[in-house]
């Protein structure tokens, strides 16, 4: 039976999940795996739950229970479920919930990234993206376009922000990925070939039958402001750029991604 619990105080200490942690004091960074997420909508719920996240909490409009949420109710009996109506819970959060659900929910427990590697032919890997939608659509492509496996240096947003897994759509619970706590150069032990994605006149063609030709490729994208470090690019095998029209200077790093994901794919 649902464990349905109406909304009045605002300042209750459970809803502090909800409205007052902020996503640092969520992610526990002294020990993330006994940190928690906010996942937004049925779906992006229901995924997070398929890949074992377990729910801690639901906040939802009341009409979410008969509705969305039913079945993911049914089967958490014992979870609570805080509820009210739409403007009630817009004040509580700060904004109104476009899709009516969240869900405060365990961090999974992810792979070392060296298990990820050996199976593996295309990789990203992320250093110094800091914002969170561009995260969350570089995630969604990557799962779209069939890269096997995300890594991300601790200088990138983290992937389970409420931002980064809602534009993902739920694809950070579905593609692989890792923190890589080394340089690239642990790739190299695999047969990997490492392309920097960056605009300078030392860059090939992203078109250039090389790279579709290797068999391991890992593609690594800088930050929005600065790109890659000197050190990361002068470690890699290729330095790619996607050629530019009409005097654009470069594409956003989420558009890049997408397009470098599709033109270097396994064919």
């Amino acid at each position: 039976m649902a464990n349905i619990i109406e909304i009045h105080d605002f300042t209750a200490p459970e809803l502090a999940l909800f409205n007052r942690l902020t996503e640092v004091q969520l992610r526990n960074r002294s020990d993330p795996e006994k940190g928690i997420f906010i996942a937004e909508s049925s779906k992006v719920i229901e995924l997070a739950l398929k890949s074992g996240c377990k729910p801690l909490a639901f906040l939802m409009e009341r009409k979410r229970i008969s509705g969305q949420a039913h079945d993911i109710i049914e089967n958490y009996g014992n979870v609570p479920v805080y509820t009210g109506d739409r403007e009630l819970l817009a004040t509580l959060t700060g904004y109104k919930l476009t899709r009516g659900i969240l869900c405060a929910m365990t961090r999974p427990k992810l792979p070392a990234a060296e298990s990820l590697i050996p199976s593996a032919q295309r990789i990203a890997i992320l250093d110094g993206i800091t914002d969170s939608t561009n995260v969350g659509a570089i995630f969604r492509s990557a799962a779209a376009l069939n890269i096997d496996a995300i890594l991300i240096t601790s200088s990138c947003c983290d992937p389970l922000c409420r931002r980064s897994v809602r534009v993902s759509m739920g694809t950070v619970f579905q593609l692989p990925w890792s923190h890589l706590v080394k340089d690239i150069s642990i790739l190299k032990k695999w047969g990997f070939k490492t392309a920097a994605l960056v605009l300078n006149n030392n860059s090939i063609s992203i078109e250039d039958k090389s790279l579709a030709a290797e068999k391991r490729l890992a593609l690594i994208f800088g930050s929005e402001g600065y790109g890659l470090p000197p050190a990361i690019i002068a470690a890699c095998d290729y330095v790619v750029k996607i050629p530019m029209a009409h005097q654009v200077d470069s594409l956003n790093v989420a558009g890049a991604s997408a397009v470098a994901f599709w033109q270097l794919r396994i064919r």
